[in-house]
């Protein structure tokens, strides 16, 4: 049975609709509202708050933190400064797709990464031999996707000690709502201006509490996804088990793809050190062999 996240006793509280569906094990409002529409409109128009808490978290530290990050996903992260956020997918030994996700680096040898799908096995299998530690924050750090066109000013009047006014798009600042240590990017799934805040699970409800107060005057609304849904169509953002299968779960080879595949050729860097499934896309880039996915553009 699916169990409420660190905010359910306020997500529950405003779902009139008693409209949820499972996520990794969680209850998410699929919409508060008999229909979507007004969550929709305030991502689009306001400001609106979403519970994100399901998405799987890991945190990496030690001396070959960075190495295990660059060995696993396609992109170079001898390219990603501190406090900077990547958009990633990571790859099977035959360049097949696993899952997407961010990482942020929060400091030299310090990630944040999150995963659709549970990872740690896959990260620790990656990580033998090396001098790092993974952490599965998953069940003590929750998550909210505050997006919409004000929410850049609502932050500014609440977050203490970040700079919101000039943080840029994919970059991550830390500072405090209500006296509570938060981080928090600019990044979001729904292709509008956006930030998503970092917060300790026994923190969550208060920090809930202070957006949605201080929010009223930036017609805040909490919005559940399916209004997540429509947005992240149009910006024509992926989702697994949706729009692409993990190659860990295809019963068969063509339900398997590569980034090329996916429209996510620009995320492969081909001169980095050597990652997971780089000879095999090598190979198919080469051979310039790719299918399309009906609805994607290919780069």
């Amino acid at each position: 049975m699916p169990v409420g996240t660190a905010f359910h006793e306020r997500t529950f509280e405003l779902c009139e609709s008693l409209n949820y569906r499972e996520w990794s094990g969680y209850y998410a409002v699929s919409s508060y509202e008999p229909h979507h529409e007004h969550e929709y409109n305030a991502i689009r128009n306001a400001a609106a708050l979403i519970d994100i808490s399901p998405l799987f978290k890991y945190r990496l530290t030690g001396r070959d933190a960075t190495r295990l990050v660059d060995r696993i996903i396609t992109r170079d992260m001898r390219k990603v400064s501190v406090g900077q956020v990547i958009y990633t997918p990571w790859c099977d030994e035959q360049g097949k797709v696993i899952d997407d996700g961010t990482v942020t680096r929060l400091e030299e040898n310090a990630y944040r990464w999150t995963a659709a799908d549970p990872s740690l096995r896959w990260f620790t299998q990656n990580a033998t031999g090396m001098d790092v530690q993974i952490e599965d924050i998953s069940e003590s750090v929750s998550a909210l996707a505050l997006q919409g066109p004000t929410s850049g000013k609502l932050l500014k009047s609440l977050v203490k000690g970040g700079d919101i006014e000039n943080l840029k798009y994919f970059r991550v600042t830390h500072g405090t709502i209500k006296d509570i240590p938060v981080d928090v990017s600019r990044t979001g799934y729904t292709g509008d201006l956006g930030y998503e805040i970092w917060v300790p699970n026994e923190a969550a409800v208060q920090v809930w509490d202070a957006l949605m107060e201080a929010g009223r005057a930036f017609d805040i609304h909490a919005a559940g996804m399916l209004a997540l849904d429509v947005a992240r169509i149009e910006a024509g953002l992926l989702l697994i088990d949706i729009d692409f299968n993990s190659s860990k779960k295809a019963l068969i080879e063509e339900q398997k793809y590569t980034p090329f595949e996916m429209g996510l050729g620009r995320l492969v860097h081909m001169d980095k050190n050597r990652f997971i499934g780089q000879a095999a896309l090598a190979a198919e880039k080469k051979r310039g062999h790719v299918r399309e996915i009906v609805g994607l553009e290919i780069d």
